[in-house]
C-alpha cells in the first residue's frame, strides 16, 4: 500500500484495521530482533561461558546509551506524524532534517564518550579480571555503531510517521540476516572471538543504515529533508527535546531499575535467576502483538491530532485498548490452562525441580497481569503520540522505582514470601501503573500539543480539547 493511501487509512479508515494493519509489520520486526538476539548469543556461547556473560553483563552499559536514540524516535514519530496528519509537509521536512542533524551529532557524542568510559563503567559495576578485559573489547565495538544505529531510529520515525512500518521490517529482517551469517566467519573463520560478534552487528547495523538513508531521500519519501542553507532552528530543537528528553529519562530510568530489579532476583539464587528469564522469554512472546499495537497507536494518535480529529483520537485509544486486552486475556487462559507444557517446552531438563516449581509460580502470577502490560503499552502509545512523553516518562520509571522495588524490599525484609514476594510485586505495579495512567487520561492534560497545527507562524500551545 502506498503511504498517501496509507495515510487516509489512519485518517479516515477502520480503526481496528488501521492498528492491526500498521502492527503487524512492527510485531514480525520485534520478533525477528529477538529470534536473532538469540542467535548471537548462541554463537557467543560457543565460545566460552564466560565470553558469553560479557556481553550480557555489559548489555546494560549499551542499551542506556540507546535510549537516547529512542527518545529521538520517539520525537521524530510523534512531531512529524502530527504535521502529516495536518497536511503541512513543508514544515515536517523541516523538522525531519533538524532531526537528522541532531540524530548525527549527538550519536557521535555518545559514541566517542562511551568509548572513553566503557573501561571505567565496567569497573564501576565490578567486573574484574577475563570478564572485564572480554566486556571491555565488546562494549567499545559496540560503542562504534552507535551513529548508524542512531540514524536508524531516525530514518525509522520518519517512516513509521507516514504510517509506513513495512520497510523498516524488511530493513530490520535483513540486517538480522546478515548479523547471523557474518557472526560464524567472524568469530570462528577469522578467529576474532567476541570481538567478531560485535563487528558482524556493527557491519550489518551500516549496511542497514545506509540502505534507509538512501531510501530517506528517494522520490516517493514526501518527508525527504534539504539540507541546503541547513542551520538549526532554535524553536525546533526545543520541540524535539521536550518531545524526546523524557521519552529517552523514561527508558533509560527503567533500563536502570531493571538492572537493580535483577540483582534482587539474583539475592534468591541461580534458580530464581532461571526462573525469572524462562519465563520472561515466554511472556515477551505473547505479549509482542500487544506491545506492537501500543507502538503503531503513536503514528495513529500523532496523525490524528495533526488533523484535529480528537474524536478519532480517542477512539484508537479505545480500540486499541479492547485489542490488547482481548490479546492479554487469551494469554492469560493459555498460559493457566497449560502452564506445565509450555514450562517444559522451554525448559528439556525436567529433573531440576526447584526450577520449575518457581517457574510455574511466577508464570501464574504474570499471567494474571498480561492484559495489564497492554494497557500499559496503549496508554504509552497514546502519550507519546500527542507529544506529552512526559506522561509515559512517569509511567515508565514510576511502574519501577516506586512501586516494584519498594515492594520487592518490603517483601524481602518484611515477610517470609520469598521469591514469590517479588513475582506479586512484579504484577502489582502493573496495575498502579494502569490505574495511574487512567487517571492522567481523565486530568485530559495529554490532549495538549506543544506544536502549533494552525498557524505555522505562531507560538504557543495549542489546546486541542477547546
Amino acid at each position: 500500500m502506498k503511504k498517501t493511501t496509507r495515510t487516509e487509512l489512519i485518517l479516515k479508515g477502520n480503526i481496528y484495521r488501521v492498528l492491526i494493519t500498521l502492527s503487524i509489520p512492527i510485531i514480525i520486526s520485534s520478533l525477528i530482533q529477538t529470534l536473532y538476539n538469540l542467535a548471537d548469543g548462541i554463537w557467543v556461547s560457543r565460545i566460552s561461558s564466560v565470553h558469553f556473560a560479557a556481553t550480557a553483563f555489559v548489555w546494560p552499559v549499551n542499551f542506556f546509551f540507546i535510549s537516547i536514540g529512542t527518545g529521538l524516535s520517539v520525537a521524530g514519530t510523534s512531531l512529524l506524524s502530527q504535521l502529516v496528519g495536518n497536511g503541512d509537509y513543508g514544515r515536517a521536512k523541516e523538522y525531519t532534517a533538524q532531526l537528522m542533524a541532531v540524530t548525527v551529532l549527538s550519536s557521535f557524542f555518545f559514541t566517542v564518550l562511551g568509548y572513553i568510559l566503557s573501561p571505567h563503567i565496567i569497573r564501576l559495576m565490578g567486573g574484574t579480571g577475563e570478564l572485564a578485559a572480554l566486556g571491555n573489547v565488546y562494549l567499545r565495538i559496540t560503542f562504534l555503531d552507535l551513529p548508524f544505529l542512531f540514524i536508524f531510529f531516525n530514518i525509522n520515525s520518519i517512516m513509521h510517521a507516514q504510517g509506513d512500518t513495512i520497510t523498516p521490517m524488511l530493513l530490520s529482517g535483513a540486517s538480522a540476516l546478515i548479523n547471523v551469517i557474518l557472526d560464524p566467519i567472524f568469530i570462528f573463520t577469522f578467529n576474532w572471538g567476541i570481538a567478531g560478534a560485535a563487528w558482524a552487528t556493527l557491519v550489518s547495523r551500516a549496511l542497514l543504515a545506509g540502505v534507509a538513508f538512501m531510501l530517506l531521500f528517494a522520490e516517493k519519501n514526501k518527508l525527504k529533508p534539504s539540507f541546503a542553507g541547513f542551520k538549526f532552528d532554535r524553536k525546533i530543537l526545543r520541540e524535539i527535546v521536550t518531545v524526546g528528553l523524557p521519552s529517552s529519562i523514561g527508558h533509560s530510568g527503567a533500563s536502570l531499575g531493571f538492572i537493580v530489579l535483577n540483582a534482587f532476583i539474583g539475592s534468591y539464587g541461580t534458580a530464581t535467576i532461571a526462573a525469572y528469564a524462562m519465563v520472561n522469554r515466554i511472556t515477551s512472546l505473547i505479549m509482542q502483538p500487544a506491545m506492537g499495537i501500543g507502538q503503531a497507536l503513536t503514528a495513529v494518535v500523532g496523525q490524528n491530532v495533526g488533523a484535529r480529529q480528537m474524536d478519532r483520537v480517542k477512539e484508537a485509544f479505545f480500540k486499541g485498548l479492547a485489542l490488547t486486552v482481548l490479546i492479554g486475556v487469551l494469554g492469560t487462559s493459555a498460559l493457566i490452562l497449560f502452564d506445565e507444557p509450555i514450562i517444559f517446552f522451554f525448559m528439556q531438563a525436567r529433573d531440576d525441580l526447584l526450577v520449575i516449581d518457581l517457574s510455574l509460580t511466577y508464570l501464574f502470577y504474570v499471567s494474571l497481569s498480561m492484559p495489564l502490560m497492554g494497557i500499559f503499552s496503549v496508554f504509552v502509545g497514546l502519550y507519546q503520540g500527542t507529544g506529552n512523553t512526559k506522561y509515559s516518562m512517569s509511567m515508565e520509571i514510576g511502574r519501577l522505582w516506586l512501586v516494584r522495588l519498594p515492594m520487592i524490599l518490603f517483601f524481602k525484609h518484611f515477610t517470609s514470601w520469598g521469591p514469590t514476594g517479588i513475582w506479586f510485586s512484579m504484577s502489582f505495579s502493573n496495575l498502579i501503573v494502569c490505574l495511574y495512567g487512567f487517571l492522567l487520561y481523565l486530568r485530559r492534560g495529554w490532549e495538549k500539543t506543544i506544536l502549533d497545527l494552525q498557524d505555522p507562524e505562531s507560538k504557543g500551545a495549542l489546546d486541542l480539547a477547546n
